[in-house]
């Protein structure tokens, strides 16, 4: 039997099944915006040329050599056809690699079918024709094979005279018109036999020649193609060169796939590359990620630490500036690099952000202060999710764009849509390894540029292998790998690692949060409640303290020293910012006895008291600002001291003096003379300053700039299949007693047309028979289009109807219906 094969792509898709259309939109996305009216739209849509590159920029090294070797072979060329010019003729089947590359094509037939590039049985494969133009460009174009054009293409303006020559002195029997002289030329070249048996003449200088342009790029120059060298005159005589021009001639197709022993590539690639490894022990692996993972936290809290009261200024172009990155980077003790790492990781997470006041700064977000609430694992799922879905490149800082110009940390110009697919993909590979395997990062590149060749040029496969680099280095920082393996926890936030085969590092791929910090809390070190107070007026924190003694810790002393232990130093000036902040001397010390394994020193017990005995004697207010203190003699000594001659202060009252200079200025003058002030408030209270005053107004995390439409959800794809089969089966709908109505190219069919009586009857009787029936509406806004109806109910000037092409009840306007005609007799009991 006979079975008949489809004459369209859109036939093809007629005939798919549910399953295979929401695979088709599930791999093209860009498909679905809008949704298609039916199906001869949506196959339209397939093969226009911008759906059709971006499809094939995400096919792996081998479907591309498949989908190139079908863009030269004959148009519904069959599988053997195909499978010879991907392994060549007169291979033995043992032949190294064959087993595999016979495994590999149906599986890459399957992805280019799935993609609708490919339609058509195993007996009579088509390429999409946009796809063909774009693998096998015509005359004059590069192609990705290196094959040039046919020898039809290339005698196309040759004289009828000139080409009847090459005929002859090929062998060839003359013929009546150029066309025939051509496909005769053409079958000299795809003969095997007698192709080697014209070359076994040929010199060895033009055998030479020929194996220059064998492998492409097909072109040669010559000094002029009139006058050349004897070899090459020998190869134009006999066409296996042509002419492309004074100064250039070509080596046509079918002669160069003879000489490639029938082969379109050099070298199929029907695997992967293998990824070398190297083996770690899996839990010094996780240990050292463990704690990786707990710096990364510790070091974003000491970065907004530094910009509790407000951080640096926003550049007039946007972003922190070069001195500003400097100074980061030397309190945080790291090379810049990483430092602007950290600035994009907190901005990324939506735990820093710029204030939007006139003079605009940096400030940690009111986020900020409900991640410092959270523990420390689930702290570091938000930066490592948020770091995963970032297309913000901190790589990219330092480095100028097209027009020159630096880009800084936080600034414009550093987002990369392809970076959330290189990192997620990068971990994949990782992923799919044994535990505790390590990879260096240029066998992960090699293993990336086969699984996506990236048809973007030199630019993106540089973007991509800088991409790789930072990844690694980045997932090291993170914690998410240890030397160079991924680790427990980073494997759990991955989610499911999509198979071999499957849709490769989509950006849109979902991460496991919960589990993630499931795997990574029991290898963090416990918060400790307590320090060690020594003698010269420091603290010792052996391990991670608990967030409310750590924030009280902060602010009362100062970091001297980090690593695996901490070291605080209580000084005057950190005494009196916990004063400041509030606290009294009596809580201070009971704070430090209820926290401290070792006994309050007594130096530190006097200096907490002779702070507290000063502070506050003194109080400024604004007036433009005003000082207060009860002990006259204190401020007849500031008023003597010369180190206050730029204060403008004079005497108002005995316990009061007036100053010409704002109270912040004011205070900070004070203190640097040694002062211990404090502010107060309209009403001569102590206004308490806390250290995270300064927060931005709610905002929220950068949003990823993507270079497509995101990865549809399974409700929209049931959705989308279920209203594009309702509108092919209306535009393709059959009244009765006529032929089918045509559906133009733009798959909008025919609209039925009646008179409005007429439309009137057959409604009421649909609704007495329970019938379907077709009708063309136009909508409100002026839009026509066909829908398959069950009426329910008429009445009032509108019908109420189950609406076949929606999967929906709705009320239409009859004086908006067209027409209406039944439906077949089978179209009808099948809706």
């Amino acid at each position: 039997m006979t079975i008949e094969q489809p004459r369209t792509l859109a036939e093809d898709l007629r005939a798919r099944g549910d399953g295979a259309l929401s695979a088709l939109l599930r791999a093209r996305p860009d498909l679905l915006s809008p949704v298609p009216n039916d199906l001869t739209q949506l196959a339209t849509r397939a093969a226009t040329r911008a759906s059709v590159v971006r499809a094939l920029e995400r096919l792996d090294r081998f479907t591309l050599q498949t989908a190139e070797a079908l863009a030269v072979a004959p148009d519904g060329c069959a599988y053997g056809t195909l499978r010879g010019l991907i392994a060549g003729e007169g291979r033995d089947d043992a032949a190294t690699g064959l087993d595999e590359l016979d495994a590999a094509l149906p599986q890459a037939l399957a992805v280019l079918r799935t993609q609708a590039l490919v339609w058509g049985g195993d007996d009579r494969l088509r390429l999409v024709r946009t796809a063909r133009d774009v693998l096998a460009p015509g005359s004059g174009a590069p192609s990705p094979t290196g094959l040039g054009p046919t020898v039809a293409e290339a005698t196309a303006g040759m004289s009828p005279g000139r080409l009847q020559e090459i005929v002859a002195a090929a062998g060839l029997p003359a013929t009546h018109d150029p066309i025939s002289a051509a496909g005769s030329l053409a079958a000299l070249f795809a003969d095997g036999p007698r192709m080697t048996e014209l070359l076994s003449g040929a010199p060895e200088a033009a055998k030479a020649v020929l194996g220059k342009l064998v492998w492409g790029p097909p072109y040669g120059e010559v000094a002029d193609a009139s006058a050349t060298s004897p070899p090459v005159r020998w190869l134009l005589d006999r066409g296996l060169l042509l002419p492309a021009g004074r100064r250039n001639v070509l080596l046509p197709r079918e002669a160069a796939l003879h000489l490639r022993g029938g082969r379109v590539h050099r070298t199929p690639e029907p695997l992967p590359p293998q990824v070398e490894t190297v083996a770690r022990d899996p839990q010094a692996v996780d240990a050292n990620a463990a704690g990786q993972a707990f710096a990364a936290v510790r070091t974003v809290e000491e970065l907004l630490q530094q910009w509790d009261t407000g951080g640096p200024p926003l550049l007039r172009a946007g972003g922190v500036g070069v001195r500003d990155l400097k100074r980061i980077a030397t309190v945080l003790d790291v090379p810049e690099p990483v430092a602007a790492f950290w600035l994009e990781l907190a901005y990324a997470a939506g735990l820093v952000a710029s204030d939007g006041e006139a003079d605009e700064v940096y400030a940690p977000t009111p986020g900020y202060d409900d991640w410092l609430r959270l523990p420390a694992e689930r702290r570091w799922t938000g930066l490592a999710t948020a770091w995963l879905s970032a297309t913000r490149t901190a790589g990219l800082v330092g480095t100028r764009d097209a027009k020159g110009r630096a880009l800084s940390a936080l600034g414009p110009d550093l987002d990369r849509s392809l970076a959330p697919e290189v990192r997620r993909r990068t971990l994949e590979l990782l992923a799919a390894l044994p535990a505790g395997s390590a990879v260096a990062p240029d066998r992960l590149l090699a293993r990336l540029r086969w699984e996506r060749p990236l048809r973007g040029g030199v630019t993106m496969d540089a973007l991509r292998a800088d991409l790789v680099r930072w990844t690694t280095t980045e997932a090291e920082l993170l914690g998410i790998t240890g030397r160079g393996a991924l680790s427990a926890h980073g494997r759990a936030l991955l989610g499911p690692v999509a198979e071999p085969g499957a849709e490769k590092g989509r950006a849109a791929g979902g991460t496991d949060p919960a589990e993630a910090a499931a795997a990574l809390a029991p290898l963090l070190p416990e918060a400790l409640d307590y320090v060690m107070l020594q003698a010269d007026l420091t603290a010792i924190a052996p391990g991670p303290l608990e967030a409310p003694l750590a924030e009280t810790l902060n602010v009362l002393a100062d970091i001297e020293s980090k690593g695996g232990a901490t070291v605080y130093r209580f000084t005057p000036e950190s005494v009196r910012r916990a004063l400041d902040a509030g606290r009294t001397a009596a809580e201070l010390h009971a704070f430090l006895a209820a926290h401290s394994r070792t006994p309050v020193p007594q130096p530190l017990s006097y200096l907490i008291d002779d702070v507290a005995r000063r502070h506050g004697r003194l109080r400024v207010g604004a007036a433009s600002a005003y000082l207060r203190c009860d002990d006259d003699a204190l401020l007849s000594e500031l008023l003597a001291d010369r180190r206050a001659s730029g204060l403008g202060l004079r005497r108002l009252a005995p316990t009061v003096l007036a100053a010409q200079t704002d109270p912040a200025v004011l205070l900070d003058r004070l203190r640097a003379m040694g002062f211990a002030p404090a502010a107060e408030s309209a009403d001569g209270d102590v206004l308490i300053t806390r250290p995270d005053a300064r927060r931005t107004p709610p905002r929220t995390p950068p949003v990823p700039v993507t270079d497509g439409p995101p990865m549809p959800d399974p409700t929209l794809l049931g959705a989308a299949v279920k209203a594009i089969r309702a509108g092919d089966r209306a535009s393709t709908a059959v009244h009765r007693g006529a032929a089918p109505v045509p559906a133009p190219a733009d798959g909008n069919g025919r609209l039925p047309r009646s008179a409005a009586a007429e439309t009137l009857a057959t409604m009421q009787a649909a609704v007495l028979t329970g019938d379907s029936v077709w009708i063309g509406y136009v909508n409100a806004e002026g839009s026509a289009s066909q829908r398959v109806i069950g009426p329910v109910r008429v009445e009032g000037g509108f019908v109420t109807a189950y609406d076949h092409t929606a999967d929906a009840v709705r009320t239409f306007a009859l004086h908006r219906i067209t027409g209406v005609a039944e439906l077949a007799d089978d179209l009808g009991a099948h809706s």
